[in-house]
């Protein structure tokens, strides 16, 4: 045995060997396979030499997986965990363990993809019609979607839901000062590009006032619990609608909105379960009446039947809209909170109703006695309350002086005011400090006795809910256990296949990246803490902006937007903002090529640009005559042209400096669609080829993982020029802060979805600059190694220089369709047979699959892949030459469940064993889809959004 240098055996615990799939013999082979030397001469081969890198990036030398816990377990030891009573919005819970471990640190929930492919995603589905039933349930509303961003940003959407659902002809929206700040902020963002009027004022103005829409905080900011039902009736009464941003956890006690007029209700799940995580990520709600579920923005689950007439769940009706109505859609939302809501889900789930009530009333007597303690001690405490004290007449700053002292946190209010809201995790002793910062004194006992509860007697809550059995069932660890367990068998994940998306990423997310979420300095910061107790979060965050900028090229980022759709909208907000500012607000021109992403167009839309679409060519590259056409017809109007670069498509155009140069030569600005940043990240800078900005987005490109469908980070990077039209922050006395950013808030809290950060922060450490180069390289080795292995089987419809693609590459199968009647649809559904989730279908081009393999994937795994489109092309042949029925064949009836092959009765002209083994690697290992193929035409024709109901098991036991 040869000696080994210390440096030798030093990279062998480097992280990117763990990181990249394939090991240097398998990327040797696969070179030699797509025909080229090396990573760097197939690099040269693809990418065009205007935009390449001259220079490595300047990042820290890349540590082991040991060494970065340990830097960033130092970076957490800087934030201070202080008792929070703040509120607004931000509540303790506690995390039961089982949902712990088993939901938030398990891979097979966290590295999920957005159900779009129904057969393979029941169990996550069927969480989220969980979630949407306790939601519609807590709010006494019909209908309930699968999550939003934000409270805040589901405050805007049920703005513009107002504003397109009712009969006012108003355009004015009344907020009541009693909604929490950030909301109101984001909602002043969201509504002065669509020319809404924001008019603000006390509960008994909206009375009086002309308007589409009122949106009213129940129990307000302050704590307070209002009756409503007159203000109601009077907007009512004017044709416009009632929204309600609501407490989830006060609705076990207080009458539901839906009881009392309410239209619209939102709000935010995060005090089921999930921790503060310095403001994120938590799943929002958005419930509503029946009548207007067709315009609802976001995810929705339904319930349709499956080929075999079983109930089965499918996302429904305006799923992906953006995709489809594009710059007529009324909003722009791809990713939701999935992993939250589901953590959300099961926590009412494990309580049950009587189980979320009895902590619902313990908070509130906490409360209630605290303010009798203060009330007997001469300290003005607000009436009518749940768990949120409003008190008044005090000398604030002596009282947060002797809080912080105590390492308590008060919400701030003004000079003679303070807030303090309990929750599920404040104790007698607790109450007790609480009072002795007033010079009260708190014997709990004796108070309890004595004082009555502070809920007004007629909004008391009387109806029940959560009456489904599956909130009445899993209520020991051992049957909630085994639910989820359940539910996560019935799914494909990356713990378990390749996700072979194209345009959305699915690489590992390493455990060592996930490990500090759940670290207590991280998970439990409220978003509005003093700064002085967040110095380990500024610092991850400053080093994170800094190494984003560092692969970008760009010169500022703000992480405020918690998903890529909400960093296309600041991006833009700040071009149209750096217009204003110049004098050039009529500029209003966005031009988007008609293969872009459908989130372009209605970001577009929804800052009040008119959005001009330009063509592509036959090639699927941008038409840049069009483009030039375009520029200069509008030349006085243009504001930006949105790009993906490498192109939707899956290529690298050539021509993109060229489009920078045009745009910038006619006053525009460039905005780059990050999706495809995997592709780029170490090789070029779209900041440096000639682009102002671009969004990011962190759960593709830099491992935070999908969960289902969220949650995700799309931070907004741009040039020197635009940085100061960055989304602002919010103070903690409820006022932006100046110089942080003069643009508005685009999400509840200033970092966003803050404590998924060091995901992103301990892949780029570990990876390191020639880490993050050769992630990129392999990316696009994978993808050409498919197009190559797959090229007698399948054309590829689009290739670039060299006859390459860039990190993925789209199938066409149309000309199979026309043959043979197989369609792209079918092929993904018999892809389930071989245990794999299917690549990206139909888009961007009908027909087709877009296939993009990622840098963690093996030789071994792509080669699994490619057996299974082999096999699956055979049978198409075999269709081709009548061995196979047109119409009776495995395509046609995938996928096959367990069920369907083992009956005693088998009708089709193909083998059963064709059906459920057509590799004979299937007998070692094989997943067997939960359902059948989902019929979507019976979903949307009978729309169901609810848990299923008992009886539906019964009649198909019996059946």
């Amino acid at each position: 045995m040869t000696k080994s240098s210390l440096r030798d055996l030093e990279h062998h615990d480097a992280f990117l060997e763990r990181h990249i799939g394939p090991n240097d013999a398998e990327i040797a082979h696969m070179l030699r396979v797509v025909g080229h030397d090396s990573l760097d001469a197939l690099t040269d081969a693809i990418v065009p030499a205007s935009i390449k890198s001259a220079n490595p990036l300047v990042l820290p030398e890349p540590v082991t997986e040991v060494e970065a816990l340990a830097k960033i377990r130092a970076i957490a030891s800087k934030n201070q965990v202080f008792k929070s009573f703040i509120g607004q919005g931000y509540y303790g819970t506690h995390t039961p363990n089982v949902i712990l471990r088993n939901i938030l640190e398990n891979p097979a929930w966290y590295t999920a993809y957005t159900p779009y492919q129904a057969e393979i995603s029941q169990g996550r589905m069927e969480a989220l019609i969980n979630f949407q039933q306790m939601c519609a349930d807590l709010t006494g509303m019909e209908i309930a979607n699968a999550s939003l961003l934000d409270e805040a940003t589901a405050c805007a959407e049920a703005m513009t839901l107002a504003k397109r659902s009712c009969k006012s002809k108003s355009n004015v929206f009344f907020v009541s000062s009693g909604v929490h700040p950030q909301s109101l902020e984001v909602i002043r963002t969201r509504a002065e590009p669509l020319g809404i009027e924001i008019v603000v004022g006390n509960d008994a103005e909206a009375k009086d006032v002309d308007a589409f829409g009122v949106m009213l905080q129940y129990p307000d900011t302050f704590g307070q619990i209002g009756d409503y039902k007159a203000v109601a009736d009077a907007v009512h009464a004017r044709g416009g609608l009632v929204a309600v941003a609501t407490d989830l956890l006060a609705l076990t006690l207080i009458a539901a909105p839906g009881e009392w007029g309410a239209d619209i209700v939102v709000g935010n799940s995060q005090r089921f379960g999930v921790p503060f995580g310095f403001g994120g990520p938590h799943a929002a709600f958005m419930a509503c009446r029946d009548a207007y579920k067709r315009s609802m923005p976001g995810r929705l689950i339904g319930v349709s039947i499956d080929a075999e007439g079983k109930p089965a769940y499918r996302l429904t009706l305006q799923t992906r809209e953006q995709h489809i109505r594009r710059e007529k859609a009324t909003s722009n939302i791809c990713t939701a909170q999935v992993l939250l809501a589901v953590m959300a889900s099961m926590y009412a789930v494990y309580h049950g109703p009587e189980g979320l009530a009895r902590i619902a009333q313990r908070t509130h007597r906490l409360a209630a006695i605290l303010a009798a303690a203060l009330g007997k001690a001469g300290v003005n405490v607000g009436p009518d309350f749940f768990d949120t004290l409003h008190v008044t007449g005090v000398d604030a700053a002596a009282i947060h002086a002797k809080a912080k002292a105590a390492r308590i946190n008060l919400r701030a209010i003004d000079a003679n005011s303070v807030g303090i809201s309990l929750d599920e995790t404040t104790t007698r002793d607790d109450v007790a400090a609480l009072a002795a910062l007033f010079g009260a004194t708190a014997d709990i006992d004796a108070l309890d006795a004595a004082t009555a509860d502070a809920i007004p007697a007629g909004l008391k809550r009387t109806s029940a809910f959560l009456t489904h059995p599956v909130f009445n069932t899993h209520h020991s660890e051992h049957e909630l256990l085994r639910y989820m367990r359940a539910l996560a068998d019935k799914d494909l994940a990356m713990d378990r296949t390749m996700i072979p998306l194209g345009s959305c990423t699915m690489k590992l997310n390493a455990t060592a990246e996930m490990i500090p979420v759940t670290w207590p300095e991280f998970a439990n910061l409220h978003p509005l803490a003093p700064a002085e107790q967040a110095q380990g979060y500024q610092e991850l965050i400053a080093s994170l902006e800094a190494m984003l900028v560092e692969c970008t090229g760009y010169d500022a980022v703000s992480l405020q937007p918690n998903s890529g759709a909400q960093g296309e909208y600041a991006g833009l907000l700040a071009i149209r903002a750096y217009h204003r500012a110049r004098g050039e607000g009529h500029r209003d021109i966005c031009l988007i090529p008609d293969s872009a992403h459908g989130t372009n167009p209605a970001s577009a839309q929804m800052c009040g640009m008119t959005v001009v679409v330009t063509k592509t060519d036959g090639n699927g590259n941008v038409d840049v005559e069009d483009i030039r056409r375009n520029a200069e017809k509008y030349s006085d109007r243009l504001a930006a042209i949105m790009m993906t670069y490498p192109s939707t498509h899956g290529v690298f155009e050539e021509e993109v400096v060229e489009i920078c140069e045009i745009v910038h030569r006619h006053g525009g600005q460039v905005y780059t669609d990050g999706a495809n940043m995997n592709a780029l990240v170490g090789v070029a800078k779209p900041g440096k080829w000639g682009s102002d900005v671009s969004h990011l987005n962190l759960h593709k490109t830099f491992c935070i993982p999908h969960g289902g469908g969220g949650p995700g980070v799309g931070p907004c990077a741009v040039k020197s020029h635009l940085a100061p039209y960055l989304p602002g922050a919010l103070g903690k006395d409820g006022v932006r802060t100046p110089g942080v950013g003069n643009n508005a808030m685009v999400s509840a809290a200033t970092f966003g979805s803050a404590s998924i950060l060091p995901i992103s922060w301990m892949y780029i450490t570990m990876m390191g600059a020639a880490g993050l180069r050769r992630a990129t390289q392999v990316a696009l080795l994978n993808a050409n190694y498919i197009a190559r292995r797959l090229e007698a089987h399948y054309e590829t419809l689009y290739t670039g220089r060299n006859g390459l693609v860039a990190h993925e590459c789209i199938l066409d199968l149309r000309p199979l369709k026309d043959a043979t009647g197989v369609s792209a649809e079918d092929v993904a559904k018999r892809l389930i047979d071989f245990g794999f989730h299917a690549p990206t279908l139909s888009f961007p081009v009908a027909g087709t699959l877009m296939v993009e393999p990622t840098e963690s994937e093996s030789q071994h795994e792509l080669d699994r892949f490619i057996d299974a489109m082999i096999q699956i092309r055979e049978e198409i042949r075999a269709i081709e030459e009548g061995k196979l029925d047109r119409e009776d064949n495995p395509l046609k009836h995938a996928p096959h469940t367990a069920t369907a092959v083992s009956a005693s009765e088998w009708t089709h002209a193909y083998p059963r064993e064709l059906a459920a083994f057509p590799l004979a690697t299937l007998k070692q290992q094989k997943y067997w889809p939960p359902v059948a193929r989902v019929d979507n035409v019976y979903g949307d024709k009978n729309v169901m959004c609810a848990c299923i109901p008992v009886d539906a098991y019964k009649e198909e036991a019996e059946a």
